[in-house]
């Protein structure tokens, strides 16, 4: 295998690990402005 396969590899591993973060951050912000909003009710 040549360079560019790992190269290709690893923006594909940081590809999907930053899809993940993103995902997590997403749902998490989701959840807590959902909880603030049952706080004002």
């Amino acid at each position: 295998m040549n360079q560019t396969a790992f190269v290709i590899a690893a923006y594909v591993a940081a590809a999907i690990g930053i899809g993940g973060v993103l995902a997590w951050a997403y749902l998490t912000m989701r959840r807590a402005e959902r909880r603030a909003e049952e706080l004002r009710r």
